[in-house]
């Protein structure tokens, strides 16, 4: 038609797309650290009594697995791994400072903590009506010995949501006034709940003398369980690998390109 003017169709710049992912990776980030907070906030309730704790854990249970809340709770982590892919085949060096280090360390430690934490719970919820409390679930740990190991895998997931919320709140003057509160707070609830589930443990312990016996479903689909969680581990490590690889065989034929082109 005369006169009239074709529009290119519309692409996002490089850098609107980059903002969106980095609100994209704040919000799935604050729903993690949410699920983290209410998790060991649940333990640190133990303190007081392996009752109130079990309270804890049934609303708990209700938020997480509501339609909402299932969605948020596993799209989040999804959603938060998909963006660390990408940052770590889109990066074109691995100099960072040492706090990034620990950001990095403890991101990517988290997901085992989620893995283990869906196959045990939801995953054999699902499949074989196991409905955990916390009396079942110390004494499961406590009876295969890997209750420091539970413990061990909270602290990372906490310490890289704490430390990516500060690196966005930093340049805000309210967030600089309240730093060492900030810092208190963060330190302080990790020390509650370990004291909450040692609290737990020696209250299953004292209980009785010989631990309650595993829930029979478990017993039953222990092999499936954890074939589950190993698939799921190696694929989790096999994407993060072939991430780091892609990204430096990309570096590698794009300096050699330069190279040619120079």
């Amino acid at each position: 038609m005369k006169g009239s003017t074709i529009i290119p169709p519309f692409r996002p710049s490089e850098a609107s797309l980059q903002a969106v992912l980095r609100r994209v990776q704040l919000g799935s980030g604050v729903v993690m650290l949410a699920y983290l907070f209410l998790h060991l906030t649940n333990h640190a309730l133990g303190l007081w009594s392996l009752e109130l704790a079990g309270r804890g854990l049934a609303m708990a249970l209700r938020l997480w697995r509501s339609t909402p809340g299932t969605i948020a709770l596993y799209g989040a982590p999804s959603l938060h791994f998909s963006l660390a892919l990408h940052t770590i085949y889109r990066r074109r060096h691995w100099e960072l400072p040492a706090a990034e280090w620990i950001r990095l360390w403890a991101g990517l430690s988290l997901p085992l903590l989620l893995i283990r934490h869906t196959v045990t719970t939801r995953l054999a919820s699902t499949l074989y009506g196991f409905e955990p409390n916390y009396e079942q679930v110390v004494g499961m740990l406590l009876t295969s010995g890997t209750q420091g190991l539970q413990l061990a895998l909270l602290a990372p997931g906490w310490v890289h949501g704490c430390l990516g919320l500060w690196f966005r709140l930093r340049h805000y003057p309210l967030a600089q006034r309240m730093k060492l509160a900030l810092l208190a707070a963060a330190a302080l609830l990790p020390l509650l709940s370990a004291g909450g589930f040692i609290r737990m443990m020696q209250a299953v312990e004292m209980t009785s003398v010989t631990l309650r016996a595993p829930d029979p479903k478990l017993v039953t689909h222990q092999f499936t369980l954890d074939a589950w969680r190993h698939h799921l581990i190696v694929l989790y490590l096999c994407l993060i690998v072939g991430a780091f690889i892609g990204g430096q065989l990309r570096n590698g034929l794009e300096r050699r390109r330069q190279r040619q082109t120079g």
